[in-house]
Protein backbone atom coordinates (compact mmCIF):
# COMPACT_ATOMS: atom_id res chain seq x y z
CA UNK A 1 0.00 0.00 0.00
CA UNK A 2 2.83 2.33 0.99
CA UNK A 3 4.65 1.51 -2.23
CA UNK A 4 1.53 2.20 -4.26
CA UNK A 5 1.14 5.64 -2.55
CA UNK A 6 4.80 6.44 -3.08
CA UNK A 7 4.48 5.56 -6.73
CA UNK A 8 1.47 7.84 -7.19
CA UNK A 9 3.29 10.65 -5.33
CA UNK A 10 6.36 10.23 -7.45
CA UNK A 11 4.19 10.31 -10.56
CA UNK A 12 2.48 13.46 -9.31
CA UNK A 13 5.83 15.11 -8.56
CA UNK A 14 7.09 14.13 -11.99
CA UNK A 15 4.06 15.70 -13.59
CA UNK A 16 4.53 18.87 -11.54
CA UNK A 17 8.22 19.03 -12.37
CA UNK A 18 7.47 18.34 -15.98
CA UNK A 19 4.83 21.03 -15.95
CA UNK A 20 7.17 23.53 -14.36
CA UNK A 21 9.79 22.76 -16.96
CA UNK A 22 7.33 23.37 -19.75
CA UNK A 23 6.00 26.53 -18.16
CA UNK A 24 9.52 27.90 -17.54
CA UNK A 25 10.88 27.22 -21.04
CA UNK A 26 11.65 30.21 -23.27
CA UNK A 27 9.50 30.56 -26.36
CA UNK A 28 11.37 30.07 -29.61
CA UNK A 29 12.94 33.23 -31.02
CA UNK A 30 11.27 34.47 -34.18
CA UNK A 31 13.34 34.47 -37.36
CA UNK A 32 15.22 37.69 -38.13
CA UNK A 33 12.93 38.59 -41.03
CA UNK A 34 9.86 38.27 -38.84
CA UNK A 35 11.37 40.46 -36.13
CA UNK A 36 12.44 43.19 -38.54
CA UNK A 37 9.13 43.10 -40.43
CA UNK A 38 7.28 43.55 -37.15
CA UNK A 39 9.38 46.62 -36.32
CA UNK A 40 8.82 48.14 -39.76
CA UNK A 41 5.05 48.07 -39.25
CA UNK A 42 5.01 49.41 -35.69
CA UNK A 43 3.70 52.95 -34.94
CA UNK A 44 2.37 53.25 -38.51
CA UNK A 45 5.95 52.90 -39.68
CA UNK A 46 4.64 51.20 -42.80
CA UNK A 47 3.80 54.70 -44.07
CA UNK A 48 7.54 55.29 -44.33
CA UNK A 49 9.51 54.28 -47.40
CA UNK A 50 11.94 51.83 -45.81
CA UNK A 51 15.07 50.28 -47.22
CA UNK A 52 16.96 47.62 -45.27
CA UNK A 53 19.89 45.40 -46.16
CA UNK A 54 21.63 43.03 -43.73
CA UNK A 55 24.46 40.70 -44.70
CA UNK A 56 27.27 38.65 -43.19
CA UNK A 57 30.37 40.86 -43.14
CA UNK A 58 32.70 37.94 -43.87
CA UNK A 59 30.89 36.04 -46.60
CA UNK A 60 28.69 38.82 -47.96
CA UNK A 61 25.66 36.53 -47.83
CA UNK A 62 22.44 38.49 -47.49
CA UNK A 63 20.50 37.78 -44.29
CA UNK A 64 17.60 40.17 -44.86
CA UNK A 65 16.41 42.63 -47.46
CA UNK A 66 13.51 45.04 -47.72
CA UNK A 67 13.42 47.32 -50.78
CA UNK A 68 17.13 46.61 -50.85
CA UNK A 69 17.49 47.41 -54.56
CA UNK A 70 15.35 50.55 -54.51
CA UNK A 71 17.01 53.98 -54.69
CA UNK A 72 17.04 56.12 -51.53
CA UNK A 73 18.28 59.54 -50.52
CA UNK A 74 21.13 58.69 -48.11
CA UNK A 75 21.74 62.05 -46.37
CA UNK A 76 25.06 61.87 -44.47
CA UNK A 77 25.37 58.15 -45.12
CA UNK A 78 26.95 59.54 -48.31
CA UNK A 79 30.06 60.15 -46.22
CA UNK A 80 30.52 56.36 -46.01
CA UNK A 81 31.07 56.35 -49.76
CA UNK A 82 33.31 59.41 -49.62
CA UNK A 83 35.59 58.29 -46.81
CA UNK A 84 35.87 54.75 -48.14
CA UNK A 85 36.95 56.11 -51.53
CA UNK A 86 39.42 58.52 -49.93
CA UNK A 87 41.09 55.70 -47.99
CA UNK A 88 41.08 53.39 -51.00
CA UNK A 89 42.53 56.06 -53.30
CA UNK A 90 44.90 58.05 -51.07
CA UNK A 91 45.69 55.73 -48.16
CA UNK A 92 45.37 56.39 -44.44
CA UNK A 93 48.87 57.95 -44.15
CA UNK A 94 48.27 60.60 -46.82
CA UNK A 95 48.96 64.19 -45.72
CA UNK A 96 48.15 67.50 -47.37
CA UNK A 97 50.85 70.16 -47.74
CA UNK A 98 50.19 73.89 -48.01
CA UNK A 99 53.19 76.08 -48.83
CA UNK A 100 54.15 79.73 -48.58
CA UNK A 101 56.46 80.54 -51.51
CA UNK A 102 58.54 83.63 -52.31
CA UNK A 103 59.96 84.99 -55.56
CA UNK A 104 61.78 88.27 -55.03
CA UNK A 105 64.55 89.89 -53.04
CA UNK A 106 65.29 90.97 -49.51
CA UNK A 107 66.49 94.48 -48.74
CA UNK A 108 67.39 94.76 -45.08
CA UNK A 109 64.24 93.89 -43.16
CA UNK A 110 61.94 94.27 -46.19
CA UNK A 111 60.88 91.39 -48.44
CA UNK A 112 59.78 92.57 -51.86
CA UNK A 113 58.31 90.46 -54.69
CA UNK A 114 55.69 87.75 -55.18
CA UNK A 115 54.39 85.73 -52.23
CA UNK A 116 52.35 82.64 -53.12
CA UNK A 117 50.20 80.55 -50.81
CA UNK A 118 50.01 77.24 -52.65
CA UNK A 119 46.88 75.33 -51.61
CA UNK A 120 46.46 71.57 -51.64
CA UNK A 121 42.77 71.39 -50.74
CA UNK A 122 43.65 70.71 -47.10
CA UNK A 123 40.41 70.89 -45.06
CA UNK A 124 42.39 71.07 -41.80
CA UNK A 125 44.42 74.19 -42.70
CA UNK A 126 43.70 76.38 -39.68
CA UNK A 127 40.63 74.27 -38.93
CA UNK A 128 38.84 74.72 -35.63
CA UNK A 129 38.02 70.99 -35.60
CA UNK A 130 41.52 69.51 -35.53
CA UNK A 131 43.02 71.78 -32.88
CA UNK A 132 46.34 72.06 -34.70
CA UNK A 133 46.83 75.80 -34.28
CA UNK A 134 46.82 78.58 -36.87
CA UNK A 135 49.41 78.06 -39.64
CA UNK A 136 49.04 81.61 -40.97
CA UNK A 137 49.76 82.99 -37.51
CA UNK A 138 52.75 80.64 -37.21
CA UNK A 139 54.14 81.81 -40.57
CA UNK A 140 53.74 85.47 -39.62
CA UNK A 141 55.47 84.97 -36.28
CA UNK A 142 58.35 83.09 -37.93
CA UNK A 143 58.87 85.97 -40.35
CA UNK A 144 58.90 88.40 -37.43
CA UNK A 145 61.48 86.29 -35.59
CA UNK A 146 63.60 86.35 -38.75
CA UNK A 147 63.66 90.14 -38.44
CA UNK A 148 61.24 90.92 -41.27
CA UNK A 149 59.36 94.20 -40.72
CA UNK A 150 57.61 94.73 -44.06
CA UNK A 151 56.29 92.79 -47.07
CA UNK A 152 55.77 94.48 -50.42
CA UNK A 153 54.50 93.16 -53.74
CA UNK A 154 51.82 90.64 -54.65
CA UNK A 155 50.22 88.02 -52.42
CA UNK A 156 48.89 85.30 -54.72
CA UNK A 157 46.51 82.53 -53.75
CA UNK A 158 47.00 79.34 -55.78
CA UNK A 159 43.78 77.31 -55.56
CA UNK A 160 44.12 75.49 -58.88
CA UNK A 161 44.33 72.03 -57.28
CA UNK A 162 40.49 72.16 -57.38
CA UNK A 163 38.19 73.43 -60.08
CA UNK A 164 36.26 76.62 -59.38
CA UNK A 165 32.86 75.03 -58.74
CA UNK A 166 32.53 75.65 -55.01
CA UNK A 167 29.08 74.07 -54.66
CA UNK A 168 27.92 70.69 -55.99
CA UNK A 169 24.62 70.02 -57.71
CA UNK A 170 21.49 69.45 -55.68
CA UNK A 171 22.14 71.59 -52.61
CA UNK A 172 19.20 73.46 -51.13
CA UNK A 173 19.67 77.20 -51.74
CA UNK A 174 18.86 77.81 -48.07
CA UNK A 175 22.12 76.11 -47.10
CA UNK A 176 23.95 79.03 -48.70
CA UNK A 177 21.60 81.96 -48.07
CA UNK A 178 20.64 81.21 -44.46
CA UNK A 179 22.69 80.29 -41.42
CA UNK A 180 21.50 76.68 -41.17
CA UNK A 181 24.50 75.32 -39.30
CA UNK A 182 28.24 75.72 -39.05
CA UNK A 183 29.12 73.38 -41.88
CA UNK A 184 26.00 73.81 -43.99
CA UNK A 185 26.54 75.63 -47.26
CA UNK A 186 30.30 76.01 -46.85
CA UNK A 187 32.06 76.31 -50.24
CA UNK A 188 34.88 73.98 -51.22
CA UNK A 189 38.20 75.46 -52.25
CA UNK A 190 41.67 74.42 -53.28
CA UNK A 191 43.00 77.04 -50.85
CA UNK A 192 40.86 76.98 -47.73
CA UNK A 193 41.37 78.29 -44.21
CA UNK A 194 39.49 78.15 -40.90
CA UNK A 195 36.85 75.78 -42.34
CA UNK A 196 35.93 78.56 -44.80
CA UNK A 197 33.84 80.33 -42.18
CA UNK A 198 34.30 83.80 -40.73
CA UNK A 199 33.45 84.60 -37.13
CA UNK A 200 30.93 87.43 -36.83
CA UNK A 201 31.05 88.89 -33.32
CA UNK A 202 27.85 90.45 -32.03
CA UNK A 203 27.52 92.51 -28.83
CA UNK A 204 24.48 94.29 -27.45
CA UNK A 205 24.43 98.07 -27.12
CA UNK A 206 21.61 100.24 -25.77
CA UNK A 207 17.98 99.06 -26.11
CA UNK A 208 16.56 100.19 -29.42
CA UNK A 209 19.98 100.50 -31.04
CA UNK A 210 21.70 98.04 -33.42
CA UNK A 211 24.16 95.67 -31.75
CA UNK A 212 27.88 96.17 -32.36
CA UNK A 213 29.13 93.82 -35.09
CA UNK A 214 32.70 93.04 -36.14
CA UNK A 215 34.57 90.48 -38.23
CA UNK A 216 38.20 89.46 -38.66
CA UNK A 217 39.68 90.00 -41.09
CA UNK A 218 37.91 93.25 -41.94
CA UNK A 219 36.32 93.03 -45.36
CA UNK A 220 35.86 89.27 -45.28
CA UNK A 221 32.11 89.96 -45.52
CA UNK A 222 30.07 93.14 -45.84
CA UNK A 223 27.53 93.49 -43.06
CA UNK A 224 24.07 95.03 -43.25
CA UNK A 225 23.04 95.36 -39.65
CA UNK A 226 19.24 95.50 -39.31
CA UNK A 227 19.21 93.82 -35.90
CA UNK A 228 18.15 95.58 -32.70
CA UNK A 229 19.13 95.45 -29.05
CA UNK A 230 16.05 94.69 -26.95
CA UNK A 231 15.22 95.53 -23.33
CA UNK A 232 15.05 91.93 -22.17
CA UNK A 233 18.01 90.59 -20.22
CA UNK A 234 18.63 87.28 -22.01
CA UNK A 235 18.11 85.57 -25.35
CA UNK A 236 18.66 86.23 -29.04
CA UNK A 237 16.52 85.91 -32.15
CA UNK A 238 19.17 87.28 -34.51
CA UNK A 239 19.12 85.73 -38.01
CA UNK A 240 21.83 85.76 -40.68
CA UNK A 241 20.87 85.94 -44.35
CA UNK A 242 22.79 86.44 -47.56
CA UNK A 243 22.18 86.41 -51.30
CA UNK A 244 23.53 83.50 -53.28
CA UNK A 245 27.18 84.11 -54.16
CA UNK A 246 26.89 87.58 -52.60
CA UNK A 247 29.39 88.78 -50.02
CA UNK A 248 26.88 90.85 -48.03
CA UNK A 249 25.23 89.33 -44.99
CA UNK A 250 22.15 90.80 -43.36
CA UNK A 251 21.44 90.59 -39.65
CA UNK A 252 17.82 90.76 -38.49
CA UNK A 253 16.02 90.08 -35.23
CA UNK A 254 16.94 91.13 -31.71
CA UNK A 255 19.57 90.47 -29.09
CA UNK A 256 19.13 90.88 -25.34
CA UNK A 257 20.88 93.80 -23.67
CA UNK A 258 23.42 91.43 -22.05
CA UNK A 259 24.16 89.49 -25.25
CA UNK A 260 27.65 88.77 -26.53
CA UNK A 261 28.15 85.98 -29.03
CA UNK A 262 29.74 84.70 -32.21
CA UNK A 263 28.06 83.28 -35.28
CA UNK A 264 30.13 81.56 -37.96
CA UNK A 265 29.22 82.53 -41.52
CA UNK A 266 30.51 80.75 -44.65
CA UNK A 267 32.68 82.93 -46.85
CA UNK A 268 31.96 83.22 -50.56
CA UNK A 269 35.57 83.22 -51.78
CA UNK A 270 37.87 80.94 -49.73
CA UNK A 271 41.01 82.06 -51.59
CA UNK A 272 40.47 85.76 -50.94
CA UNK A 273 39.53 84.99 -47.34
CA UNK A 274 42.80 83.10 -46.83
CA UNK A 275 44.86 85.96 -48.27
CA UNK A 276 43.03 88.57 -46.19
CA UNK A 277 43.55 86.47 -43.09
CA UNK A 278 47.30 86.18 -43.71
CA UNK A 279 47.63 89.96 -43.99
CA UNK A 280 45.70 90.25 -40.73
CA UNK A 281 48.06 87.79 -39.02
CA UNK A 282 51.10 89.66 -40.38
CA UNK A 283 49.83 92.88 -38.83
CA UNK A 284 49.29 91.05 -35.52
CA UNK A 285 52.95 90.00 -35.66
CA UNK A 286 54.07 93.62 -36.16
CA UNK A 287 54.84 93.30 -39.87
CA UNK A 288 53.72 96.10 -42.20
CA UNK A 289 52.32 95.18 -45.61
CA UNK A 290 51.91 96.78 -49.00
CA UNK A 291 50.49 93.77 -50.80
CA UNK A 292 48.09 93.37 -53.70
CA UNK A 293 45.90 90.31 -53.14
CA UNK A 294 45.39 88.20 -56.27
CA UNK A 295 43.68 84.91 -57.08
CA UNK A 296 46.00 82.99 -59.40
CA UNK A 297 43.19 82.80 -61.96
CA UNK A 298 43.27 86.61 -62.23
CA UNK A 299 46.99 86.92 -62.97
CA UNK A 300 47.69 88.80 -66.19
CA UNK A 301 51.14 87.19 -66.51
CA UNK A 302 52.52 83.71 -65.93
CA UNK A 303 52.52 82.47 -62.32
CA UNK A 304 55.86 83.11 -60.65
CA UNK A 305 58.34 80.32 -60.06
CA UNK A 306 58.59 80.79 -56.31
CA UNK A 307 60.78 78.97 -53.80
CA UNK A 308 59.19 77.52 -50.67
CA UNK A 309 59.57 79.46 -47.44
CA UNK A 310 57.34 77.48 -45.08
CA UNK A 311 55.14 74.42 -45.34
CA UNK A 312 52.15 73.34 -43.28
CA UNK A 313 51.52 69.58 -43.15
CA UNK A 314 48.10 68.19 -42.26
CA UNK A 315 47.34 65.34 -39.87
CA UNK A 316 47.24 61.92 -41.59
CA UNK A 317 44.16 61.07 -43.59
CA UNK A 318 43.00 58.54 -40.98
CA UNK A 319 42.47 61.42 -38.54
CA UNK A 320 40.67 63.54 -41.13
CA UNK A 321 38.42 60.61 -42.02
CA UNK A 322 37.61 60.09 -38.35
CA UNK A 323 36.56 63.72 -37.91
CA UNK A 324 34.50 63.53 -41.09
CA UNK A 325 32.48 60.50 -40.02
CA UNK A 326 32.26 60.91 -36.27
CA UNK A 327 31.27 64.57 -36.40
CA UNK A 328 29.58 64.36 -39.82
CA UNK A 329 31.67 67.28 -41.06
CA UNK A 330 30.21 68.34 -44.41
CA UNK A 331 33.10 70.66 -45.31
CA UNK A 332 35.72 67.97 -44.77
CA UNK A 333 33.71 65.54 -46.90
CA UNK A 334 33.47 67.98 -49.82
CA UNK A 335 37.21 68.70 -49.68
CA UNK A 336 38.01 64.97 -49.60
CA UNK A 337 35.85 64.25 -52.62
CA UNK A 338 37.65 66.86 -54.73
CA UNK A 339 41.04 65.73 -53.45
CA UNK A 340 40.65 62.24 -54.87
CA UNK A 341 38.54 63.38 -57.82
CA UNK A 342 40.00 63.71 -61.29
CA UNK A 343 40.57 67.37 -62.06
CA UNK A 344 39.85 68.35 -58.47
CA UNK A 345 36.13 68.31 -59.22
CA UNK A 346 32.98 66.90 -57.67
CA UNK A 347 32.23 65.04 -60.90
CA UNK A 348 35.74 63.57 -60.92
CA UNK A 349 35.22 62.49 -57.33
CA UNK A 350 31.91 60.88 -58.23
CA UNK A 351 33.63 58.87 -60.98
CA UNK A 352 36.21 57.60 -58.48
CA UNK A 353 33.50 56.63 -55.99
CA UNK A 354 31.56 54.80 -58.68
CA UNK A 355 34.72 52.91 -59.65
CA UNK A 356 35.15 51.73 -56.05
CA UNK A 357 31.53 50.59 -55.95
CA UNK A 358 32.07 48.51 -59.09
CA UNK A 359 35.04 46.82 -57.41
CA UNK A 360 32.75 46.10 -54.46
CA UNK A 361 30.36 44.27 -56.78
CA UNK A 362 27.78 47.02 -57.24
CA UNK A 363 26.45 47.12 -60.81
CA UNK A 364 26.42 50.49 -62.60
CA UNK A 365 23.26 52.53 -62.14
CA UNK A 366 22.65 51.54 -58.51
CA UNK A 367 24.12 54.76 -57.11
CA UNK A 368 24.01 58.43 -58.09
CA UNK A 369 26.82 60.51 -56.60
CA UNK A 370 26.64 64.31 -56.68
CA UNK A 371 28.50 65.43 -53.57
CA UNK A 372 30.69 64.11 -50.80
CA UNK A 373 28.69 65.18 -47.77
CA UNK A 374 25.15 63.99 -48.48
CA UNK A 375 23.55 67.45 -48.55
CA UNK A 376 22.62 67.07 -52.22
CA UNK A 377 19.11 65.82 -52.86
CA UNK A 378 20.30 64.34 -56.14
CA UNK A 379 22.30 61.60 -54.39
CA UNK A 380 20.73 58.16 -54.61
CA UNK A 381 21.91 54.83 -53.19
CA UNK A 382 20.39 51.40 -52.78
CA UNK A 383 20.72 49.73 -49.36
CA UNK A 384 22.25 46.72 -51.10
CA UNK A 385 24.94 48.89 -52.72
CA UNK A 386 25.79 50.42 -49.35
CA UNK A 387 25.92 46.96 -47.78
CA UNK A 388 28.20 45.59 -50.48
CA UNK A 389 30.57 48.51 -50.00
CA UNK A 390 30.67 47.86 -46.27
CA UNK A 391 31.48 44.19 -46.91
CA UNK A 392 34.22 45.28 -49.32
CA UNK A 393 35.75 47.67 -46.78
CA UNK A 394 35.71 44.94 -44.10
CA UNK A 395 38.22 43.08 -46.31
CA UNK A 396 40.18 46.13 -47.49
CA UNK A 397 43.77 46.81 -46.44
CA UNK A 398 42.49 50.09 -44.90
CA UNK A 399 39.69 48.39 -42.97
CA UNK A 400 41.08 49.31 -39.54
CA UNK A 401 41.20 53.04 -40.32
CA UNK A 402 37.77 52.89 -41.92
CA UNK A 403 36.10 51.07 -39.03
CA UNK A 404 37.77 53.33 -36.47
CA UNK A 405 36.34 56.35 -38.25
CA UNK A 406 32.74 55.25 -37.66
CA UNK A 407 31.08 56.26 -34.37
CA UNK A 408 30.62 53.55 -31.75
CA UNK A 409 27.32 53.18 -29.93
CA UNK A 410 27.00 55.95 -27.35
CA UNK A 411 30.44 57.41 -28.17
CA UNK A 412 30.79 60.90 -26.73
CA UNK A 413 31.04 63.91 -29.04
CA UNK A 414 29.90 61.94 -32.08
CA UNK A 415 26.61 61.63 -33.91
CA UNK A 416 25.87 58.54 -31.78
CA UNK A 417 26.49 60.38 -28.52
CA UNK A 418 23.04 59.58 -27.13
CA UNK A 419 22.19 56.50 -29.16
CA UNK A 420 22.77 52.76 -28.88
CA UNK A 421 25.07 52.90 -25.86
CA UNK A 422 26.65 49.53 -24.99
CA UNK A 423 25.59 48.07 -28.38
CA UNK A 424 28.63 46.67 -30.28
CA UNK A 425 28.27 48.73 -33.45
CA UNK A 426 30.27 51.04 -35.67
CA UNK A 427 27.92 53.05 -37.82
CA UNK A 428 27.36 56.32 -39.69
CA UNK A 429 24.20 58.35 -39.19
CA UNK A 430 22.34 60.37 -41.77
CA UNK A 431 19.62 62.97 -41.45
CA UNK A 432 17.92 65.51 -43.66
CA UNK A 433 14.33 66.62 -43.71
CA UNK A 434 12.22 63.48 -44.21
CA UNK A 435 15.37 61.32 -44.24
CA UNK A 436 16.94 59.19 -41.53
CA UNK A 437 19.66 56.58 -42.09
CA UNK A 438 22.14 54.40 -40.27
CA UNK A 439 24.71 52.11 -41.90
CA UNK A 440 27.62 50.15 -40.52
CA UNK A 441 28.66 47.04 -38.63
CA UNK A 442 27.26 45.19 -35.62
CA UNK A 443 28.73 42.22 -33.74
CA UNK A 444 26.19 39.55 -32.77
CA UNK A 445 26.26 37.34 -29.63
CA UNK A 446 28.02 34.53 -31.55
CA UNK A 447 30.80 37.02 -32.47
CA UNK A 448 29.74 37.10 -36.10
CA UNK A 449 29.89 40.57 -37.62
CA UNK A 450 27.15 41.71 -39.96
CA UNK A 451 26.78 44.81 -42.10
CA UNK A 452 23.55 46.73 -42.21
CA UNK A 453 22.05 49.67 -44.07
CA UNK A 454 18.74 51.10 -42.86
CA UNK A 455 17.28 54.13 -44.65
CA UNK A 456 13.92 55.84 -44.17
CA UNK A 457 12.64 58.32 -46.77
CA UNK A 458 9.43 60.30 -47.19
CA UNK A 459 8.03 59.65 -43.75
CA UNK A 460 5.34 61.63 -41.98
CA UNK A 461 5.04 62.12 -38.24
CA UNK A 462 7.79 62.34 -35.68
CA UNK A 463 11.38 61.72 -36.71
CA UNK A 464 12.04 60.23 -33.27
CA UNK A 465 9.77 57.27 -34.08
CA UNK A 466 11.71 56.58 -37.26
CA UNK A 467 15.01 56.84 -35.39
CA UNK A 468 13.73 54.56 -32.64
CA UNK A 469 12.67 51.96 -35.21
CA UNK A 470 16.13 52.05 -36.77
CA UNK A 471 17.76 51.64 -33.37
CA UNK A 472 15.48 48.77 -32.42
CA UNK A 473 16.41 46.92 -35.60
CA UNK A 474 20.08 47.33 -34.67
CA UNK A 475 19.38 46.10 -31.13
CA UNK A 476 17.64 43.06 -32.60
CA UNK A 477 20.73 42.29 -34.65
CA UNK A 478 22.99 42.76 -31.64
CA UNK A 479 21.02 40.50 -29.28
CA UNK A 480 19.90 37.55 -31.40
CA UNK A 481 21.54 35.10 -33.78
CA UNK A 482 18.44 33.98 -35.65
CA UNK A 483 18.42 34.07 -39.42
Amino acid sequence: MMGHWMGRRALALLVLVGGSLVLGARPPVAPLAEQVNRLLTRWNAEDTFWGVYIADATTGRMLYGHNAQKAFLPASNQKVLTTATALSTLGSTYRYQTELRFDGRVAGTVMRGDFVIDGSGDPTFGSYEMGGGDPLEAWAERLARMGVTRLEGRLIGDDDVFDDRAYPEGWDIDYVTEQAGRYMGVPAGGLSYRDNVVAVRIAATRPGRPPAVSVRPEGAVTIRNDATTSRRWRGSTVQVERTFRGNTIRLTGTVARSYRGITNVPVTNPTTFTLQSFVDRLHDAGIETALTLIDIDDLADEPPTADPLFVSVSPPLRDIIEATNKESNNFYAEQLMRTYGWGGSARGGAARTEALLRRAGVPPGRVEVYDGSGLSRKNMVTPQAMGKLLVHMARDSEREAFMASLPAGGERNTTLDYRLAHIPIRAKTGSLRFVRALSGYVTRPNDNRVVFCIIANNYVGGSYLVTRTIDDIVRTLATTTTR
